[in-house]
């Protein structure tokens, strides 16, 4: 495999995922893939490790975050100003963070640490989009969840989208120190099929 493409990616199980069982069906798609597993455990985040996950401090992220909830209200005519008592990107960004940092730590999280040929892509593609109600069928969000921040908001919680995938090189390498000590990580073994695929 040429190692100028070979990455790492972190994917998180979310506790809706795991709740309902979808972990081996989650992880098989990316084996089926070609992606091959290097860490994997179980992990119950406490609030320290699941603010350093979803950070506040990243402004660019809680505009993203906020943007994409009121993109979602204006498809389906509702009045954010009336549900956050504002309309600014970054602060409605903040409180679905602060939800989304409550999710991670209601249930066990399946943590995995995945190696492969343009892995971050990858897995963002069978990942699918991170508002489930938009995400196309085939993906792991849209065949497991119908759920959009119109719903969740109502209710005061975090998109039931079953999975965290990495955005991109540098949240993946971050992501990876963070879940993962180097004792956990075992890369020192090839896949059968990696002749086959890469060779």
């Amino acid at each position: 495999m040429a190692e100028i493409h070979k990455e790492r990616t972190i994917v998180l199980i979310k506790p809706d995922g795991v709740k309902r069982a979808l972990v081996g069906d989650v992880l098989s798609r990316f084996e089926k893939m070609g992606l091959k597993i290097i860490g994997l455990k179980m992990v119950w985040a406490d609030k320290t490790l699941a603010k350093q996950h979803y950070p506040e401090s990243r402004t660019e992220l809680m505009k993203a975050i906020g943007e994409k909830t009121l993109k979602t209200y204006e498809k389906y005519g509702r009045d954010p100003k009336e549900e956050f008592g504002n309309k600014s990107a970054e602060e409605i960004g903040k409180m679905v963070n602060k939800w989304n940092t409550e999710f991670i730590t209601s249930g066990p999280v399946v943590a995995i640490l995945l190696e492969g040929v343009h892995a971050i892509d990858n897995v963002r593609m069978i990942a699918g989009n991170t508002l489930p109600v938009f995400a196309d069928p085939g993906t792991v969000r849209g065949d497991y969840s119908i759920d959009s921040p119109a719903l969740a908001n109502i209710r005061n919680r975090a998109v039931h989208n079953i999975m965290h995938a990495s955005g991109n090189e540098e949240e993946a390498k971050y992501e990876e120190q963070l879940w993962f000590k180097k004792a956990d990580i075992v890369d020192n073994y090839n896949r059968v099929d990696e002749e086959v695929m890469f060779g």
